[in-house]
């Protein structure tokens, strides 16, 4: 007889689920897109789990595990770690479920989310900021779990918590009507989403393929399905801060490897770029792991031609203090942005002939410091170029060559820039 040793979400408990979380989530719009339609030559639909109240798909997992928790367990009161939709999900959860609750939330949490946080807790909630990845606050919410006998609600790796994200997979199937849906792209940070969902399509939808998408910077389940094990990356890059984990779940990993099509990653720059287009195109305000399905249909380009395909847009917390940063990375991804040294030659009126005559007519210098408080007119100086087109940028450094002006190229030398931009 063959012994069951994986776990797999069942049809049967996301349709609990489902009614579960009725009042509570909303079902989302899942809306035609007519640009990235004419795009890519395509349908392309957009799943707008950005309009559930929290504001992310995360009310789904959060309230369908708590409300499963018996009056015990209840008592005991809960702790979570998240890098803040999860939170936020769990947070209203507590007020709508009368349950105490400890958040911790990684340092760098951007604040727009810790306040959203402390508004749908109320006083159901303390938060805890410490670390600085997701990781480092797992780790802080389990040493008090066990001194305190909390309960845990983990952010993916429980089956309750994948039944609940589950969910947008039903409702996507239901509101597409009688097409059929080549392809769907999502977001993986921890892969809770990308294991429910996925699961609910391979019972109702065997043929729709299910892309997962990942920032560069955190190839969690990437590197792990690719080594056929669940692996912990030593380090990664937390700028989508929704989709960077070190290790993604044991469950949700050996859903994935099985289920998804495909796993890909996205440059950050790339994903940047995905933000600004959709505010400044669509007014959708996309958090960066919202923009991860939307930034995978290049990717995609040729594949999805006259198919189907749907972009679960997962989250809007985005921090409007970021978005200085958001625009540099694009740039920089654009290869718009450069950063250079610039040794001023010993004569006089060097800088104004930089200007003048060095630059062209529609380059902007938006960054510039001396490296030396001395010799201001005949010092090196770092200073950051902005192009109109990334074909400007040879003739630019010839003429900077030519002239004596030239010192070094900054953008890739990561170390170098980091310490002097």
């Amino acid at each position: 007889m063959e012994i069951k040793t994986t776990y797999l979400p069942e049809l049967k408990d996301v349709k609990v689920a489902a009614e579960n979380l009725k009042g509570v989530s909303i079902v989302t719009p899942l809306s035609y897109n007519m640009r990235y339609s004419m795009q890519y030559e395509a349908k392309v639909y957009f799943k707008r789990e950005d309009l559930q109240q929290v504001r992310s798909y995360k009310i789904r997992g959060a309230f369908n595990k708590m409300s499963s928790l018996n009056q015990e367990e209840s008592t005991r009161g809960i702790v979570c770690a998240s890098a803040g939709n999860h939170a936020q999900g769990v947070a209203i959860s507590c007020k709508l479920l009368k349950i105490k609750g400890s958040i911790f939330m990684p340092s760098p949490t951007p604040n727009q989310k810790i306040e959203q946080v402390k508004m749908f807790g109320e006083d159901f909630i303390d938060i805890v900021l410490v670390g600085d990845s997701f990781d480092d606050a797992y780790a802080a919410a389990m040493k008090q779990c066990k001194e305190e006998n909390n309960v845990f609600i983990h952010p993916f790796n429980d089956p309750k918590v994948i039944e609940g994200q589950a969910t947008v997979g039903l409702e996507i199937l239901d509101q597409i009507g009688q097409d059929s849906i080549d392809y769907v792209f999502l977001p993986v940070g921890g892969g809770g989403l990308a294991s429910g969902l996925s699961q609910m399509f391979k019972l109702l939808s065997p043929n729709t393929k299910i892309i997962g998408v990942e920032p560069k910077g955190a190839p969690s389940m990437s590197n792990s399905i690719l080594n056929d094990k669940n692996i912990e990356l030593g380090k990664i890059e937390n700028f989508v801060d929704g989709a960077a984990v070190k290790r993604v779940g044991d469950l949700t990993f050996s859903i994935a490897k099985e289920n998804l099509h495909d796993m890909i990653t996205v440059d950050e720059g790339h994903i940047c770029q995905t933000i600004l287009d959709l505010y400044n195109k669509e007014a959708i305000v996309a958090e960066p792991a919202a923009a991860l399905s939307i930034a995978a249909l290049e990717h995609y380009a040729e594949e999805i031609k006259g198919k189907t395909a749907v972009c679960i847009i997962s989250g809007s917390n985005n921090d409007i203090t970021r978005t200085a940063e958001i625009k540099e990375r694009a740039m920089l991804y654009a290869d718009l942005k450069h950063y250079f040294i610039v040794k001023f030659p010993q004569r006089a009126g060097a800088l104004r002939e930089f200007v003048a005559e060095i630059l062209g007519p529609q380059d902007d210098i938006t960054y510039f410091q001396y490296t030396k408080k001395t010799n201001r007119e005949n010092g090196a100086a770092v200073v950051g170029l902005e192009l109109k087109s990334k074909l400007d940028f040879e003739p630019l450094v010839k003429r900077m060559k030519d002239n004596k002006f030239y010192g070094d190229y900054l953008n890739n030398k990561p170390d170098l820039f980091q310490f002097l931009v």
